[in-house]
């Protein structure tokens, strides 16, 4: 048997195998409430060890995307219970993403009285789709002040408590693809000059912060991060190569201090093999790997010991029993890209599986 189907076992992560459903936005809550479609989406995946949800905002203002859901409000609460219960039945555990996307926002898909919020007042290059008005540019951040950013910090710690009311096994945060936690690491996008902005130990704050204060809340083994090093996606600036390095380096090593379950690592053909080796000696706890990965070559980042777990996202999408065609050798179906972000159940719940 290959290693990614044995069961997986390190510190509090007990899983049924070596597989983890990476996170996808699929724009089916409507109102920004889960529903019951999600908790069939979520059910049917259940072959994966871990389940990470798609981001789901920590408060009001996270909500950069049409029909995204939230973590903040009763009914959300009450609605993810049925998610939740689904994977469990299925035998899975689940994680809830938690992303806030500051920048990479439209006040158009935010509730009325909310702004998009940065660690600055520079604004996203590009277009993004809101439902009432179709493709507009980002709306320009209102940048927070000392007293925003204790309210944000505030909002995602009243998030992850949530999560666990609502039955998740913990929470991953979303430090990737261009939101507010990775905008506050960039130094072409937050140009502060307090605690939060200058040196890399100042940029980690918001991120290690928001870590640290989880952790005391729900404990350091029900909390994940999610990193893209060297991403470029939704408007990130390039900036120095040492300087990216030495930040997730550092991010790593605090991270480990922190003790928290899992680094989830957005990987892409930039990231040098230097940033990978320090990373895996600064952090002793999981490591996941996505993105571009086949079920060969995850085999072969988990024999040598480069990663802990694997994620995939795309095979998910098309194929609700991924884990079983891996198994048996057979082929994918097609992702239909017309219906990601569709509501409906076409091209979310419709995808025919092996015994269908």
């Amino acid at each position: 048997m290959k290693k990614i189907f044995e069961p997986f076992s390190k510190g509090t992560l007990q899983l049924k195998n070596h597989v983890v459903m990476a996170p996808m936005t699929r724009s089916r809550a409507i109102n920004n409430i889960p529903n019951n479609l999600m908790a069939t989406y979520y059910g049917q995946r259940s072959g994966a060890g871990l389940i990470i949800t798609e981001g789901t905002a920590p408060t009001p203002e996270a909500l950069g995307y049409p029909r995204i859901p939230g973590i903040f409000s009763v009914a959300q609460i009450q609605a993810w219970q049925a998610v939740t219960k689904a994977v469990h039945d299925g035998g899975s555990k689940i994680f809830l993403q938690l992303m806030h996307t500051g920048r990479i926002a439209h006040s158009a898909n935010l509730p009325e009285g909310y702004q998009p919020v940065g660690l600055s007042d520079i604004p996203a290059a590009g277009e993004i789709f809101t439902d009432s008005l179709g493709m507009q540019p980002h709306s320009v951040p209102v940048a927070l002040n000392q007293q925003g950013i204790k309210r944000v910090i505030e909002g995602f710690v009243k998030a992850a408590k949530n999560a666990i009311t609502a039955g998740f096994d913990g929470v991953e945060l979303h430090g990737a693809n261009g939101y507010l936690l990775e905008q506050s690491l960039n130094p072409q996008v937050n140009n502060r000059n307090d605690d939060y902005g200058g040196s890399i130990i100042n940029r980690s704050r918001l991120t290690l912060e928001v870590a640290q204060k989880i952790a005391d809340a729900i404990g350091s083994e029900k909390v994940g991060l999610r990193i893209s090093p060297y991403s470029t996606l939704s408007d990130m600036p390039v900036y120095d190569e040492s300087e990216v390095h030495d930040t997730y380096v550092y991010l790593a090593k605090e991270l480990n201090r922190i003790d928290i379950a899992y680094l989830h690592i957005s990987d892409n053909p930039t990231i040098p093999i230097k940033t990978h080796e320090e990373i895996r000696k600064a952090f002793n706890n999981t490591l996941i790997y996505c993105n571009g990965l086949t079920a060969d070559t995850a085999e072969e980042k988990l024999q040598n010991g480069s990663a802990d777990l694997i994620a995939f996202g795309r095979s998910f999408l098309a194929n609700p029993d991924f884990i079983e065609r891996v198994a048996q050798n057979a082929t994918l179906n097609e992702v239909d890209y017309a219906t990601l972000y569709t509501p409906g159940e076409q091209g979310y719940t419709d995808y025919q599986t092996l015994k269908s």
